[in-house]
């Protein structure tokens, strides 16, 4: 009796240890797969979404918050800061935030294309065609340090139009954010106005005119726009947490080009605008998502933008990581070896790696 006693608390001492073992290794999966996720008020963002609505974040084992915010500047703070795992931030502020020290790198994309510029319809009724030059002589609304006054300098200066508040020049008003930019509309004194997805498609449908969309612009066509970007820190210890990340986002590029009304049903739930809308600016040929990091694009972009001394130059390469796309795709490709779309993305790869 004795005996089978002292074995039964030595059989319930080992349970309790292998379930304070268990529940343990648990409490540790748990942590190290939450993910926090931060993203503007864009459409081009959608892979996140996708992937969150669509279950792959939960199926490669993570938990993940998304939260939106309203600049480029709050995105950084927010990974530096470490409140942030993951911020989609604009290529532009990407690199200028890299060169001006801060430690963040680009390991994906999110959009290429996808902004522009709209002005008000008093302005264009009289003429014949509406290009960069009906912005002579008009106040503009844009945002410093962003993808869409980068293009606007590059085409300006293209077309031969200085910057300032002569009549045959362009009068640049910086805004904090592409909300308050586009809000800035509203305003007399603001005649014309950046946009990016979906902001183009709500100011047609508020009866503003498209002055130019970058896609349709030779100079800027396939310009990367938003970028993955992580705390270099992060990103180096918990790779497998960042490869099982970007192979859900692969996932959900995948739904996005075979199932176009789930993800503008999925957009819908972050971005509550018209879903006519969002089918304009996600299929309408304006934009894409992709989460290649397509490092080739974003490099001549960086020459680009410290041309037009947005930037001092700087050594990128310790802040381009390219390999936590590179195997998460080759994950996904050894489970899938006949989807064409997954290989469309390797073929895209590894041209622009």
């Amino acid at each position: 009796m004795v005996n089978h006693m002292k074995k039964s608390i030595i059989a319930g001492a080992i349970a309790l240890s292998l379930l304070s073992t268990l529940t343990g290794c648990g409490e540790n999966k748990s942590e190290n797969s939450d993910v926090s996720i931060g993203y503007l008020n864009s459409t081009a963002h959608l892979l996140a979404f996708v992937a969150q609505e669509e279950g792959y974040f939960k199926d490669e084992g993570l938990n993940v918050t998304l939260t939106q915010f309203s600049s480029a500047a709050e995105l950084s703070n927010g990974l530096e800061s470490g409140k942030l795992d993951v911020a989609f931030i604009g290529s532009v502020p990407s690199l200028t935030f890299q060169s001006n020290g801060h430690d963040l790198t680009i390991f994906g994309g999110a959009m290429t294309n996808g902004h522009g510029y709209v002005i008000k319809p008093e302005f264009t009724k009289n003429a014949d065609t509406v290009d960069i030059s009906i912005l002579k002589g008009r106040n503009v609304a844009s945002v410093k340090n962003s993808i869409q006054d980068a293009e606007l300098q590059i085409l300006l200066k293209d077309a031969g139009i200085s910057i300032g508040d002569g009549s045959d020049e362009v009068n640049i008003v910086y805004f904090d954010s592409q909300k308050d930019a586009y809000a800035a509309l509203m305003n007399d004194s603001i005649d014309a106005a950046s946009v990016y997805s979906p902001y183009a498609s709500l100011a047609e449908g508020q009866g503003y005119d498209i002055v130019y969309r970058c896609s349709e612009e030779p100079t800027l066509q396939n310009q990367p726009c938003c970028r993955q970007v992580a705390a270099t820190s992060n990103l180096k210890d918990n790779t497998e947490k960042f490869t099982a990340f970007e192979r859900a986002l692969i996932r959900a590029y995948n739904f996005t080009q075979t199932n176009e009304d789930g993800t503008i049903k999925d957009v819908k739930k972050y971005i509550d605008i018209d879903e006519d809308y969002i089918r304009t600016e996600v299929y309408g040929g304006y934009g894409y998502s992709s989460p290649d990091p397509d490092k080739q694009g974003t490099l001549a972009l960086k020459e680009t933008i410290v041309a037009l001394g947005y930037t001092e130059d700087y050594d990128i390469e310790p802040l381009y990581n390219t390999d936590i796309y590179r195997n998460a795709l080759a994950e996904v490709i050894k489970k899938n070896p006949d989807n064409a779309v997954y290989q469309q993305l390797q073929e895209h790869f590894n041209e622009y790696e």
